[in-house]
């Protein structure tokens, strides 16, 4: 594992991770497995813990080329949600994390008919589904919180995957613009990618805000963090879809 850009086994296993996605998604080479190019399988415990820090984002290439995923890669985000469930007291950006990692893989593997249960994810196991978590305290945030929040909460920046962030951010495409602008001046790299992601999947934003050079700039300056550059290459693809 490469730990030239980590300081943990743990960082540098989502830092392979995100590497491995944003090659994919550069590629469009929806067969190859970006668990197994990082050296990360179902067994790997740290390898699962990065798959949690990455979230759904593990089956992005899948999800914005429409394509099947990689069973390994499955596997590891299947396990990755059982491994790691939110804790009852845990964050509300936490729980919609993994209730999107749920819907992913119910995405690509429906439950079986007459699956039933409230905990687990809809796989090939059938172990049925987890209820949306609540998004009111979206509502009245402040837009620097807002922003905040939402870009933790990029994976969910998706085509075709409605929710209540999703309608959130639709809502507050203004605040979420400022937000993008104040967190390049903050030189917040991940946060204004985030945030950018958002704006592209959602569109609306005010056409002076000149996404596309922003986004551009965000990559040049936080690109060394692949996190950053795969956020950025998700809203160009999305970006580049609503166009057509």
């Amino acid at each position: 594992m490469d730990q030239t850009h980590a300081s943990s086994p743990l960082a540098g296993a989502v830092h392979d991770l995100a590497t491995e996605v944003v090659l994919a998604l550069r590629s469009g080479d929806h067969l190859a497995t970006v668990c197994g190019a990082a050296g990360i399988d179902e067994e790997n415990r740290t390898g699962i813990a990065a798959a949690r820090v990455i979230g759904a984002d593990l089956l992005l290439p899948s999800v914005l080329y429409g394509r099947h995923p990689h069973p390994g890669d499955v596997a590891v985000l299947d396990r990755a949600v059982r491994e790691f469930p939110p804790k009852p007291d845990a964050p509300a950006a936490t729980a919609w994390s993994h209730w999107h990692m749920i819907s992913t893989l119910q995405r690509f593997a429906p439950p079986p008919p007459g699956a039933t249960g409230t905990t687990g994810p809809g796989t090939a196991t059938g172990t049925g589904t987890y209820a949306e978590p609540d998004a009111a305290w979206l509502e009245n945030a402040p837009w620097q919180s807002f922003t905040h929040q939402l870009s933790v909460l990029a994976p969910l920046a998706v085509p075709a995957a409605p929710s209540a962030v999703q309608r959130a951010a639709a809502d507050r495409t203004v605040d979420l613009a400022r937000g993008f602008v104040r967190a390049v001046r903050r030189r917040d790299w991940l946060q204004a990618a985030g945030a950018g992601r958002w704006l592209a999947a959602i569109g609306g934003e005010p056409a002076t805000l000149g996404l596309e050079r922003g986004l551009d700039f965000v990559e040049l300056m936080g690109g060394h963090d692949p996190r950053v550059t795969l956020h950025v290459r998700a809203a160009r693809l999305m970006a580049e879809a609503r166009a057509r």
